[in-house]
């Protein structure tokens, strides 16, 4: 017999009110805190924090979602009278003392957010909601214990969650919220789901078990059969005792030997309302943040959006949650789009030019019809004298649909063609007596160089933004400058072009509307120069901007406009050999394997290699699976086993296919047969270049596959490739700053620098020394300005992991120089907040003086490492800043083409290729000069060929 199904629960505005004339005197709203971190952090894409870089996504998916049920509450007519956000408290609780292997299968929660768990609780006491957690217990028991509690005394409750486990709670006066679907839970949905009432969900979980929690339940009885028969004896009592009557033969069986596990599983899933209450009821009473608390919160996390909304809207915060802006030295009022002029004759731009000369600055923009500027048609150019007077010049737009019958055509449309603009634009922008400003100056450069004019000279208000605050914040693009300094948001693209299939081209934009959006760029760039400009003196980094940034757009701009040539018949040969190649290893791995599988699946592979074929498993994914990772596959392949080695060969030779061979004959630019990478000056907190739309510095080289992709990047006929490469300079630089004896001498005396620490780590000669003990200490030397731990070295040397720890513990006795380095320098960044390079580049490190060890051990990490790659990033951007003009006053006709990392690519005629290798030789290893004067001699390795493979 079932029992009568209890009706739905009402909407929460009419919930009953059968207490008092006021209704219950306790609605109690319960948030099952796990819940919402896990769909915070799978529902929104990464995120870090842009001071240090700590992972900060899950938390502001987490505060969105409980500011949004705070306004929801105190929107409703019967708004709940008490409040809390519940918690795991940890791992191991009362049921692992019935069951050892409760939950035993549960991966790890994901790395990155891991430091974010206790910033959750943070944020539920920022907003003022009381947070609890009780050691023994999961925060479902301590939902139930409330719940049962409160229900039991006449109230109200509302559980904030999705968990089917919470689903038996379910009864009058009690049901459940899905904030994220808007979906109210109540018997009726349970029963859906369940197919039972709520108070016999235990029953049936008991009867069907959890995979995802490890409760075994009964083997082979889903919640279907489990919901048949609890439905037809009445509960789980009766149909074990009752068990010989089942007709099924099978399931028969599997009651009867399986009725102790299942009654154990019942103990398991059950929640227990008897859990003890960390706090009293009168406790948990709604209450308003407190606004200083919150402030200070949200400031420290850099969620200004969520900041705005806190103080703009909403009764559940004060308005007071966020500092009302002040005035700032450099604002100018309020910017006003309407005010800005549209040139469309010469008289009126003769009048800009000439004011812009008058005063000998001009803030200036592009817009163009695409993102990469070797292949971007310019739309127009917009120019600011001042604050608040900014105009845009149209010179490439058309109507949409332009040359169809039924359109009027590009000329009908009252622009200064594009010759006559250029003609009168180049004696300004070419002018040294008038200073540029751009942001993201390289882009603006690219595209005018194209039509003729050299902007010079130019400041740049993105890389004076990251010389001030690299590692501070992470972006440094315009709409985050406006919204950081000036408190404007500006115009979106988006806006003015439309999204998704209806998007169209700037070029189609209306005038009208394109003047606000693009003269706005122009003005607000202006804005920001008046604002950052001074602070570069204030802070004393004019030096650093002066000598590592402020030329160096210019020199990229040509880089990328010249691009490098790749053989597309070589790519295509290629790919099909990868393809043959694949299919070779993919029958291997059938034949390994005894039967077809996807190669390409992990949930496949997991299946064949941990469950089919028995081998051990390790690390599990995000959703319990095994996981089939690189590290995984390599760890099994180092046991003998033959398949993971097959899939490894398979995988690698997959992503070449993919991401190289298959890709780059597309990137390949029909105007000039080259393909132009686009490198990012300020996406980095150490000053490291990136390079994308393709990225040219993944290209593997310790693979052959990978040489043979770079063979592919060839010179023109007649010219050859010259590869120059700074040979071990982190290492050079770490023996340097950390003034440590062996390794200087060892440099100074041209050594083999692993060799060398070898010898000195374990005693052996370096005459005759064993590959593999050089290896180990070539392990150790890469990895220790990296902070690798005993974990991280034993993995990549395939060693125990107490003999990595023995290694790294002997690599501090013999150079102890290297600890007292480490130590001063994070103890240097725990004290001023930053680290300098050798060359007083500052990168900011607030993480080191967090409150969590997590994000502190992140921060030494990056404080150690930072001055290293830093300074070795400052020498290269010396390097190529200088080099354009050595070549030239060797009369060279040489081009640099790319920069990767440590690394300068050039393209010459053969016959200058020796004098190539000399010039760049001598610039590279003179580039830290006079600033620095290094202790250990900076070494370029240097060779021609015609392709990039055989030039390195």
């Amino acid at each position: 017999m079932t029992e009568t199904l209890d009706a739905a629960p009402p909407p929460l505005d009419d919930l009953p009110r059968d207490h008092t004339q006021d209704g219950p005197a306790v609605r109690l709203y319960l948030v099952d805190g796990s819940g919402f971190i896990f769909r915070a952090y799978h529902a929104l894409p990464p995120l870090t924090r842009k001071s240090d870089g700590l992972p900060i996504g899950a938390i502001s998916g987490f505060c969105n979602m409980l500011w949004k049920l705070l306004v929801d509450m105190k929107a409703q007519e019967e708004a709940p009278t008490h409040l809390a956000v519940i918690f795991d408290h940890s791992e191991k609780t009362f049921r692992n003392k019935l069951y050892d292997q409760y939950k035993a299968h549960r991966p790890p929660p994901p790395e990155d957010l891991i430091p974010q768990f206790p910033l959750m609780r943070d944020a539920t006491r920022a907003f003022g909601v009381p947070c609890l957690e009780l050691p023994g217990y999961e925060a479902d028991d301590l939902i139930a214990a409330y719940a049962c509690k409160v229900r039991d005394a006449g109230g109200e409750v509302v559980i904030i969650s999705s968990d089917k486990d919470l689903m038996q709670l379910i009864g009058p006066r009690v049901w459940m919220l899905d904030t994220m679907k808007n979906l109210k839970i109540g018997a009726e949905q349970v029963f859906e789901k369940f197919g039972v009432t709520p108070d016999r969900v235990v029953d049936v979980q008991a009867l069907c078990g959890d995979s995802v929690d490890n409760v075994p339940g009964a083997p082979g009885i889903g919640v279907k059969t489990a919901a048949l028969l609890i439905n037809e004896y009445g509960d789980l009592d009766s149909v074990l005792a009752r068990a010989g009557e089942v007709k099924q033969e099978k399931r028969r069986q599997t009651l009867i030997d399986f009725a102790d596990q299942i009654r154990l599983s019942r103990e398991l899933v059950r929640l227990d309302c008897d859990t003890p209450l960390p706090s009293p009821i009168d406790d948990l009473a709604v209450a308003d943040p407190d606004p200083a608390t919150l402030a200070q919160f949200l400031e420290e996390m850099e969620f200004r959006s969520l900041a705005r909304r806190v103080a703009g809207g909403g009764t559940a915060a004060p308005a007071a949650t966020a500092p009302a802006p002040q005035p700032v030295a450099g604002d100018h009022g309020p910017i006003d789009t309407n005010a800005y002029v549209c040139v469309r004759d010469l008289a009126t731009l003769d009048a800009w030019i000439a004011s812009a000369s008058a005063l000998g600055v001009v803030a200036f923009d592009t817009e163009t019809d695409a993102l990469s500027s070797a292949n971007a048609n310019l739309c127009g150019v917009s120019l600011a004298v001042a604050p608040g007077e900014a105009c845009y010049i149209p010179v490439g737009h058309e109507h949409e649909g332009a040359g169809g019958l039924e359109f009027e055509t590009p000329a009908e449309i009252e622009q200064i063609p594009c010759e006559e603009v250029m003609a009168r634009l180049k004696p300004l922008l070419e002018d040294p007596a008038v200073l540029k400003v751009a942001q993201n100056a390289k882009y603006d450069i690219a595209v005018l160089s194209r039509y003729g004019i050299d902007v010079t000279p130019i400041d740049d208000t993105m890389l004076i933004s990251y010389v001030l605050e690299a590692g501070i914040h992470k972006s440094h693009g315009m709409d985050e400058l406006s919204k950081r300094w000036l408190d404007h948001e500006p115009i979106k693209f988006k806006a003015v072009t439309g999204t998704g299939k209806t998007q169209k081209s700037f070029k189609h934009v209306p005038l009208e509307p394109a003047t606000c959006y693009a003269a706005e760029d122009a003005d607000v760039t202006l804005r920001l120069w008046l604002l950052l400009r001074p602070r570069l003196i204030l802070a004393g980094l004019l030096t650093v901007y002066e000598t590592l940034e402020r030329k160096l757009p210019t020199v990229l701009a040509e880089m990328e406009n010249h691009g490098i040539k790749v053989d597309p018949e070589r790519l295509r040969q290629l790919s099909n050999d990868f393809s043959v190649r694949m299919g070779e290893l993919e029958l291997e791995a059938h034949r390994l394997a005894g039967r077809p599988f996807n190669l390409g699946s992990p949930k496949q592979i997991g299946d064949l290699l941990f469950q089919e074929m028995g081998l051990a498993s390790g690390r599990m994914t995000a959703t319990g699976a095994a996981s089939t990772d690189a590290s995984m596959l390599e760890d099994l392949a180092a046991k003998g086993h033959e398949l993971p080695r097959v899939l490894l060969d398979w995988r690698q030779l997959s992503k070449l296919k993919g991401t190289y061979t298959d890709n780059l004959i597309p990137a390949i630019a029909p105007r000039t047969g080259r393909v132009h990478t686009s490198y990012a000056l300020a996406s980095t907190t150490t000053g490291r270049l990136s390079s994308s739309d393709p990225n040219l510095q993944n290209i593997p080289i310790r693979t052959e596959e990978g040489r043979r992709i770079r063979k592919a990047f060839i010179a023109e006929p007649g010219n050859v490739l010259v590869s120059a490469d700074y040979s071990q300079i982190e290492l050079r630089i770490l023996a340097h700053v950390g003034d440590i004896p062996q390794l200087k001498k060892a440099f100074m005396e041209g050594l083999d620098i692993h060799a060398a620490t070898a010898s000195e780590m374990f005693g052996v000669p370096i005459e005759g020394m064993p590959a593999e003990t050089r290896r180990r200490a070539k392990a150790i030397n890469f990895g220790i300005v990296y902070g690798i731990s005993a974990f991280g070295l034993a993995n990549q040397l395939s060693i125990p992991q107490d003999e990595a720890g023995a290694y790294i513990k002997t690599y501090f006795e013999r150079f102890p120089g290297i600890r007292a380095y480490m130590d001063r320098t994070k103890q240097m960044a725990r004290t001023q907040g930053f680290v300098t390079t050798v060359f007083g580049r500052k990168v900011n490190i607030p993480a080191v003086n967090s409150k969590s060890a997590a994000e502190r051990a992140f921060g030494d990490r990056a404080a150690i490492n930072a001055p290293i790659q830093g300074a070795a990033a400052d020498v290269i951007r010396r390097a190529m800043i200088r080099m354009p003009a050595a070549l030239k006053a060797e009369g060279l006709s040489a081009r640099m083409l790319l920069q990767v990392h440590d690394e300068l690519v050039f393209e010459a005629p053969e016959a200058e290729a020796e004098a190539l290798i000399a010039v760049a030789k001598r610039v590279m290893e003179r580039a830290a000069e006079p600033a620095v004067s290094f202790s250990v001699p900076l070494v370029v390795e240097a060779r021609a060929a015609a392709n990039w493979d055989d030039a390195h």
